[in-house]
């Protein structure tokens, strides 16, 4: 884990979506099209904001999120209404944007689909997690329903997840898919993320999720 400590707030998320800006432009010089995963949640929304308005050629970036809340894009749950509001829009909306929700009752029953939509855009160019306060990222909560599975080597993209304080079902990247990320960033504010991130470092990927791909990790915080 590589640790980047900001003084501010607001530095940090302009710092950082210059520098996912940056590595997109790399892997877009590399590659024909690349593709760019992000966190849903409030906090990454003014990196989202300063991102919509650089100039890249969107039209060759593929975005998708973590995870997802099974609601419809008209809940105010949705993070795939959150992400049209604040990234996919400006000059990003000529991004192609992939959904993890597909309106069937329950997640199972779209999962293949889902799977094959995400499919040819992997690995990811750039990924951009969230964590929280229990050390979970993306919808991979301790004490999740399928979490070991989530967790194992041979795990499907995605897979329907449940987890006590989830609210609703929930769709996710597994632990293999974020970890084999070309460049990996994780966004967290206030001294509990800090501990908790610093504290995940000795402990199994059952009990902080977040340890399965802070490896690769540039972690950036400010208070």
């Amino acid at each position: 884990m590589t640790f980047v400590e900001y003084p501010d707030r607001e530095l940090m998320m302009f710092s950082l979506a210059d520098t996912l800006a940056s590595e997109l432009a790399a892997a877009l010089r590399r590659n024909e099209m690349v593709s760019f995963c992000v966190p849903g949640g409030t906090t990454p929304g003014p990196v989202f904001d300063v991102l919509s308005g650089v100039s890249l050629d969107w039209d060759r970036v593929t975005v998708f999120l973590n995870d997802e809340r099974w609601v419809p894009e008209t809940s105010e749950r949705s993070n795939g209404r959150l992400l049209r509001q604040r990234l996919l829009t400006g000059k990003a909306a000529a991004a192609r944007f992939v959904p993890l929700y597909a309106g069937t009752p329950d997640p199972e029953a779209s999962l293949d689909d889902l799977c094959e939509a995400i499919r040819p855009h992997l690995p990811i160019s750039v990924l951009l997690l969230g964590m929280g306060a229990d050390m979970h990222t993306a919808s991979l909560f301790p004490g999740a329903d399928r979490l070991d599975e989530a967790l194992s080597a041979d795990a499907p993209i995605l897979l329907p997840m449940r987890a006590p304080g989830a609210g609703e079902p929930r769709v996710t990247l597994t632990a293999p898919v974020l970890a084999g990320a070309m460049s990996c960033h994780i966004l967290i504010t206030g001294q509990e993320k800090r501990d908790a991130v610093e504290r995940a470092e000795g402990l199994s990927a059952e009990e902080a999720p977040v340890s399965a791909v802070l490896s690769n990790a540039t972690v950036h915080w400010a208070a």
